[in-house]
């Protein structure tokens, strides 16, 4: 890619708005904030470093860096990774926030799904669960924790009881 489609392309990463049609998310731009950014036109990956913020309508992707595969121009996966890396998500307007983290995480627009790896968890209000590996469905707000040959390794849930109202 030309320097001039590059900067192109971030111009129109950074420079509108989000929708907030939250079931949507996967059908608006993703838009890229960092302190560094390289693009390499043979592979279409593009890389972001240093405080990396990541937003696709109500979704948002906190990270140290932020690799991008794109194929004709579509972004196909984004693989965020820190210390760890954040996510979070409105599934639907009058519920909680759905929260994750995981030192690897890689999120699939097309797909609508995120994988959190490695020291994962993902919560919405008093649930959360913890795995090495978690698969979050962003539009149909389905969570799958585990791995299928997990040898030992455990999904670990807590459900908090609602809190009695006084009568």
């Amino acid at each position: 890619m030309r320097l001039s489609k590059f900067i192109g392309l971030i111009f129109a990463l950074l420079s509108a708005h989000p929708a907030l049609a939250l079931e949507t998310d996967s059908e608006q731009p993703v838009y890229i904030d960092s302190d560094n950014a390289v693009y390499d036109e043979k592979a279409e990956v593009s890389t972001y470093t240093g405080n990396v913020v990541a937003t696709q309508g109500s979704i948002r992707i906190d990270a140290d860096k932020l690799v991008v595969y794109l194929k004709d121009g579509a972004i196909t996966k984004l693989v965020a990774t820190g210390n760890p890396s954040r996510f979070e998500q409105l599934p639907a307007v009058g519920k909680e926030k759905m929260y994750g983290e995981g030192l690897i995480n890689e999120f699939y627009p097309d797909k609508n799904l995120l994988i959190f790896m490695k020291k994962a968890s993902v919560w919405q209000g008093d649930a959360k669960q913890s795995s090495e590996y978690i698969e979050y469905d962003t539009k149909n707000s389905l969570l799958k924790a585990g791995e299928p040959s997990s040898d030992g390794k455990r999904v670990h849930s807590v459900i908090k009881p609602k809190a009695k109202t006084a009568k």
